[in-house]
């Protein structure tokens, strides 16, 4: 891992901090490499229970370096095999059995989109502008943003969103189901503040709750598409079962039972 970003882990959370600010945590190869390792290290350790991600500086992610894509990355092979390593990432978070939780304040765009699509609850600030903004530059949709927006917010909505140069508002964010809140602050740094606030709230939520039970809640929804209807309640009704195996879903249920017992008496 590399200064491209902070790792930390904390009393069960990891928290990943994008850390390029002057090119506003836009990917180049020394972010790539580092996101690969860090989302690889976050999700193989056994006493993290959530994530956070969030960035340093004024935005949350441009996406692809455009500046070095012209200036160092001299061609497509190189711009696809940089991508494959942010991929891997992607699918570390995407594929985990630990929710994840995205602190998105100021602007996300183009691959920016792909990296919050990968967190499962997503909040950004009043002021946040959100979109693709790939055609502008003559791109195409890459970090999994034609794989999962269409899966969040409708087939629609997200062709509008990659066929025109648009940035939706907070707001539209969240009413089309792309974020699940925004939140609001005096001014910009400290908006930003207060949306690493609540998204570390979203984090020690599940925490303090039956963090085992969230992230394998996180899994069946995520890896539904990988299997047939009846395949998914085959694996709901295996999951359950040996959710209630586990020492904690054990000492959760008697408690529930005595509970209902007593105001039953």
């Amino acid at each position: 891992m590399n200064d491209a970003i902070l790792f930390s882990v904390d009393e069960g959370m990891a928290r990943l901090t994008l850390n390029r600010p002057a090119r506003l945590n836009a990917f180049n190869a020394d972010l790539a490499h580092a996101w690969r390792d860090a989302t690889a290290e976050a999700t193989g350790r056994g006493d993290v229970k959530a994530i956070l991600l969030d960035a340093a500086g004024p935005a949350f992610c441009a996406g692809g370096d455009v500046v070095e894509m012209a200036t160092v990355m001299g061609s497509g092979a190189e711009i696809t095999a940089l991508a494959e390593v942010i991929n891997s990432g992607i699918r570390s978070l995407t594929e985990s059995a630990i929710p994840v939780v995205v602190a998105a304040h100021g602007t996300t765009a183009g691959g920016g989109l792909g990296i919050l699509l990968s967190s499962d609850y997503a909040v950004v600030g009043s002021r946040s502008k959100l979109g693709s903004l790939y055609a502008n530059i003559g791109l195409t949709p890459d970090l999994s943003v034609s794989a999962q927006l269409a899966q969040a917010v409708g087939q629609r909505r997200a062709l509008q969103l990659v066929l025109q140069d648009r940035l939706l508002s907070a707001a539209e964010a969240v009413e089309w189901g792309l974020v699940a809140e925004a939140v609001e602050g005096a001014d910009a740094a400290v908006e930003a503040e207060l949306v690493r606030a609540r998204a570390e709230e979203v984090a020690r939520f599940w925490l303090a709750g039956a963090a085992d039970a969230y992230g394998q809640a996180k899994r069946l929804v995520r890896s539904r598409p990988e299997r047939t209807f009846v395949e998914q309640l085959s694996e709901e009704a295996r999951s359950i079962g040996a959710a209630l195996e586990t020492p904690d879903a054990q000492a959760r249920v008697a408690a529930f039972a005595a509970a209902s017992a007593k105001k039953a008496g």
